[in-house]
């Protein structure tokens, strides 16, 4: 029996694989790189002296870790936009899957894509704008 994937299938199974990556990457972080390794300063700050789109995205993840919502907004909203996108695809999903009533599954849409542009855009901005006119440090 040949059954074809829809893409929900395939962002699933994709989904299930980065969820396993970014837990042993975050665990690798906190008991390896925190405690041995010193991490380097964004290039782009350091010598063009602005903030990069990225800017910020680790301390978000680690302040998300330790469960200062707020926080990690402040550093990058990116890190909670994608765990409330990716993480409500992949529990109703997941529920779907498991046969439970009355839940249906995320479907990928293009608007979620285009969101994260434009939080990547307006955190970018607005990072900069607040150290160029203010002089405010993230």
């Amino acid at each position: 029996m040949n059954k074809q994937h829809t893409l929900e299938d395939n962002l699933f199974r994709a989904g299930l694989w980065i969820t396993a990556a970014v837990c042993l990457g975050v665990a690798f972080y906190f008991e390896v790189l925190l405690k041995y390794v010193e991490i380097p300063p964004c290039v782009l700050f350091t010598y063009l002296h602005i903030y990069c789109p990225g800017c910020g995205g680790t301390r978000a993840v680690e302040a998300l870790v330790h469960g200062h919502m707020l926080e990690s907004v402040w550093y990058h909203p990116i890190v909670l936009y994608t765990v409330l996108i990716f993480g409500g695809f992949m529990l109703t999903q997941g529920l779907e899957r498991a046969g439970i009533k009355h839940i249906r599954g995320w479907k990928f849409h293009n608007w979620q894509l285009y969101g994260a542009i434009v939080v990547l855009v307006c955190n970018f901005l607005i990072k900069n704008l607040l150290r160029w006119i203010l002089g405010i440090t993230i």
